[in-house]
């Protein structure tokens, strides 16, 4: 297996609902006018709470500089484990229960905090770049290693533990599920679109992105408390990736999503009471582990405030039991 260490530098942020109107240009334009700008990775997740994005340096300043914006302070890298030499757009999902015991779980037993992004393509581990070096010396005995950079992937010399600071290995201690899981009733669709059929349903997109949540969310709640507004757009390397209810997909025309072969749809775990941060590590190793046991496909979406696990519509009771299970053992 191979680790690609993506060259994109990362910046994780998150604009309040109320001051998402300043930014809306700026968003727009990373969406829909990518070849106007020098961005190649851009992710946008809206929760009840916020939206949560995911932007290289020269998407950064694409928006404004705002008091309802808040940024984590690092500076991120992404990861993407490949099968193979395929490239790693155009790999099929491995899925964050692949990788959990390969990856996921190594970087916490090494106390490194991990911020994850599935798309419909592939699954990107995001690391702090400060704790690129220790991600490696951690990797490198399981992973062939590579870098991309100026677009070309060459292999990547382990850059050994700099500075004499080692983070404290944890070992394999259990990892107790300590912050509260909900499953909201929405089931949904992990799917894509061509690139070039984009401007055919571009004003459908920005009007799910910005303008029809909070109305259609108020009627939705008033039928069903447990109903939640989730929408994730993503635009990588020219591969788009979208996450939404099944009732948002219902909007477009026929033909222009993709759906896997079986048309799965999914259920979400949603993981926190208060909002997460960045410093606690093993959150998504505590969720992601006893799935790979159960041999349980899942994506896995990071925000700036909560984690969302997606799993196969007919596996959530099983999961949430599992998961409870999990959570009482310990």
């Amino acid at each position: 297996m191979e680790l690609h260490i993506l060259e994109h530098s990362l910046k994780v942020a998150s604009i309040e609902k109320e001051g998402i109107q300043i930014c809306t240009h700026g968003l727009i334009k990373l969406a829909f006018l990518a070849s106007k700008t020098r961005c190649k990775f851009f992710s946008l997740t809206e929760t009840p709470e916020d939206y949560t994005i995911i932007v290289d340096e020269e998407g950064f300043k694409e928006l404004p500089q705002s008091e309802h914006i808040s940024v984590a302070d690092a500076t991120w890298v992404a990861l993407n484990v490949v099968s193979g030499g395929s490239n790693t757009s155009t790999s099929q999902p491995i899925g964050v229960t692949k990788i959990a015991k390969s990856v996921i779980a190594p970087l916490a037993d090494h106390n490194i905090s991990v911020f994850m992004l599935s798309t419909y393509q592939t699954d990107f581990i995001l690391v702090r770049e400060r704790d690129l070096p220790m991600v490696m010396h951690t990797l490198s005995s399981e992973f062939t290693l590579f870098r991309v950079v100026n677009g070309e992937t060459v292999a990547a010399h382990n850059l050994g533990v700099t500075n004499g600071f080692v983070k404290p290995k944890l070992g394999k201690l259990p990892r107790p599920i300590i912050h509260p899981l909900s499953s909201p009733s929405n089931m949904f669709c992990v799917t894509s679109l061509d690139p070039d059929t984009l401007p055919s349903v571009a004003t459908l997109l920005m009007d799910v992105m910005f303008y029809s949540g909070g109305q259609k969310e108020s009627g939705a709640s008033s039928e069903d408390s447990n109903h939640i507004r989730f929408f994730s757009f993503s635009l990588i390397e020219g591969y788009i990736s979208l996450v939404m209810d099944e009732q948002t997909t219902q909007r477009f025309p026929n033909n222009v999503l993709f759906t896997s072969a079986s048309g799965e749809l999914w259920k979400m775990v949603r993981i926190g009471g208060q909002p997460l941060g960045f410093d606690e590590c093993g959150i998504v190793a505590q969720i992601s582990e006893p799935l790979a046991t159960a041999d349980i496909p899942a994506y896995y979406i990071s925000t700036f405030k909560f984690d969302h696990a997606l799993v196969p519509e007919e596996n959530i009771q099983s999961v949430i039991g599992a998961l409870r299970t999990e959570s009482a053992a310990q």
